[in-house]
């Protein structure tokens, strides 16, 4: 209703040109076709594949005097000519001008515009610009008004999605429909940030598939949206995400984002609680930081976003802080979710080097992280965090800096587990406490390795992997705690009074 009358107000004042940036083109020109109603002008509508044609009657304005039908359609079609026939025309009138971006860089049609609209007083003529993107040239901006088209909150993605089941229900003759409440919040959450037709198109298909309304239906239409946003290769979507029931330890990690999971989920729906910023994992390389970070999202039922900091570095000036931009205001709009940074200190520099591009990259990000209002979790990681620079890792930046160490015996027992299960191999079957026992220092992935390798052992040989060969590949292997004892030792003491224990 607001829209609506903001939109009146609009059409009712002495601003002759309008540009409305929208995907949903057929529900703005029916709510031009309503403020009609109110309006006393004729209503047109131009496209280049029909010219100008009467809203209220449907009838093409063509003069086809002595041409061809060919001629006269190249004749109404053309923007030039266009523009020229409304210059002319004597009735007030208000035309909307549908996808009219490829044509506003030509000096001709920027001119006609523009004499149009300062003969506003005399001729009364409206031009309403209806496009996905189009950005009106300078001169034509102080006779400009943008008018946005919102997108649909809460309350009107929920009547949606009960009318797309009510739809359902008597296509199917009344039958009763799968669908509880948990699944219908998830949908909703997922929708946030989409047109109507788009969220009545993936509530469709959520909904035909199985014919039921479930969880199972959430990651495809993330990944619906995710595609449907025109991503640029900024951000890329992660379409696995681990549970933590396939991460070894990290206990308190998992405490504190078991606490925080439904002050997340709920953010914007009230707003007495602060939602959950993020959190920066440190600690020592193969620790498991990753996987952690791709856990937050699984658990938490969210889409992961991760960001490249090596893909937005351009070498055109200003390019490299659009790219953020737009990488930022994709994880906006597919919110709730969680925006993973890998290895954030290669991406994130304070140096020169790069004529000031690193220190206006982090200004941006820094900016952004201060304002953001949406539900975005970030998960960051790091192997060296002493080079980040102080302004990114102080409180209120993000929530909290966890430091993941060598996991402890109990931890190394669990992965041995993890990773015979996923590999198919009964963990009942092996020793894995002997086998905690011989791989003090081992990180997570050098656990990993020592499975893979010995399964390669195990199939040359043609027989069952055992106890005997895991210990032949704990033997060979040098961890990194053995190789770099130093800087893993003086990492461990940095740590111990200045992050909190993952584990």
């Amino acid at each position: 209703m607001y829209e609506l009358n903001d939109l009146l107000l609009l059409l009712k004042s002495t601003q002759p040109i309008i540009n409305i940036q929208t995907h949903e083109e057929r529900r703005t020109v029916d709510l031009i076709k309503r403020c009609s109603v109110k309006l006393k002008k004729r209503i047109l509508q131009w496209s280049v594949t029909r010219g100008l044609v009467d809203v209220s009657t449907g009838a093409t304005e063509l003069s086809l005097s002595d041409k061809s039908v060919t001629e006269s359609v190249d004749h109404a079609v053309d923007p030039k000519r266009t523009l020229a026939e409304i210059a002319a025309c004597k009735e007030p009138s208000l035309y909307i001008l549908l996808d009219f971006h490829p044509y506003i860089d030509d000096p001709f049609v920027v001119r006609s515009i523009k004499e149009i609209a300062q003969d506003y007083t005399l001729n009364g003529h409206h031009l309403v610009f209806i496009s996905h993107e189009l950005d009106m040239p300078a001169e034509l901006n102080r006779f400009t008004a943008q008018f946005n088209i919102s997108l649909p909150d809460r309350e009107a993605l929920r009547k949606l999605v009960i009318s797309e089941l009510k739809l359902w229900k008597l296509k199917k003759g009344n039958e009763k429909v799968r669908a509880d409440k948990k699944s219908v919040e998830l949908l909703i959450n997922n929708l946030a940030g989409l047109t109507v037709s788009e969220s009545q198109r993936l509530i469709r298909n959520a909904i035909y598939d199985d014919d039921a309304l479930s969880e199972c239906d959430m990651e495809r239409v993330q990944k619906a949206k995710y595609e449907l946003l025109g991503q640029k290769g900024v951000l890329s979507f992660e379409y696995e995400t681990a549970d933590f029931k396939d991460v070894g330890g990290l206990h308190t990690l998992k405490r504190w984002l078991d606490v925080r999971r439904e002050a997340f989920l709920a953010a914007g729906r009230q707003e007495v609680m602060d939602s959950p910023k993020g959190i920066l994992l440190v600690g020592i390389q193969g620790s498991g930081k990753s996987l952690a970070a791709k856990a937050v999202a699984g658990v938490w039922g969210v889409p992961l976003l991760r960001l490249d900091f090596g893909s937005l570095y351009n070498k055109f000036f200003g390019e490299t802080e659009k790219n953020i931009r737009h990488a930022l205001e994709l994880a906006e709009v597919m919110a709730p979710c969680v925006l993973w940074i890998d290895e954030i200190e290669k991406g994130i520099s304070t140096g020169d080097y790069d004529s000031g591009t690193s220190q206006r990259l982090l200004a941006t990000f820094l900016t952004w992280m201060s304002e953001n209002e949406k539900p975005v979790f970030i998960v960051a990681t790091a192997n060296d965090i002493q080079a980040l620079p102080p302004e990114l890792i102080r409180k209120g930046r993000l929530d909290e800096i966890f430091f993941v160490d060598l996991p402890p015996n109990d931890v190394r027992a669990d992965i041995f587990r993890i990773h015979l299960e996923k590999r198919g191999i009964k963990p009942q079957m092996i020793d894995v406490a002997a086998l905690a026992n011989q791989t003090e220092g081992f990180s997570g992935a050098e656990i990993e390795q020592v499975v893979v390798s010995a399964l390669y052992h195990a199939y040359a040989e043609k027989c069952a992997l055992n106890d005997a060969l895991l210990m032949l590949e704990v033997d060979k292997t040098q961890p990194l705690a053995i190789v770099m004892q130093e800087n893993i030792v003086q990492m461990q003491r940095w740590a111990a009074e200045r992050t909190v224990s993952a584990n």
